[in-house]
């Protein structure tokens, strides 16, 4: 049976003043679950346990992200988190302090048998 990509969310968050890469990412997952409400597996009867989730994290500096830290944050599903170079590090001069901004990207993958759907042509 095929995984199919069922969900795609994505969110921003952010560390004004410890610079610290995995909270802004913990605020980054929190936007983009905040953003779904998926009743598809209760209504199609479909065990959150058979969904993978895969998270993409975009930091600056992705090194310094507490992986394990973050996949705590996913409450469902067989998660996985990789951290990647992106994000956005805004320094300020004035004060000394950088500011830091991390993306989410939440991708949710299920088994679907293709045989035991059909399309309507009815509308």
């Amino acid at each position: 049976m095929m995984e199919h990509r069922i969900i795609l969310e994505m969110g921003t968050g952010n560390d004004l003043y410890g610079q610290d890469y995995t909270k802004a990412a913990k605020r980054a997952i929190q936007d983009a679950l905040h953003h779904s409400s998926i009743v598809m597996f209760k209504s199609l009867n479909i065990p959150h346990e058979d969904m993978r989730v895969q998270v993409t994290i975009a930091v600056q500096k992705p090194e310094l992200l507490d992986i394990e830290a973050l996949t705590a944050e996913l409450p469902r599903g067989r998660a996985q988190v990789t951290g990647v170079l992106g994000g956005l590090d805004v320094h300020d001069s004035d004060n000394d302090q950088t500011h830091v901004i991390a993306t989410a990207a939440i991708e949710a993958f299920v088994p679907i048998d293709a045989s035991k759907w059909t399309l309507s042509t009815s509308s």
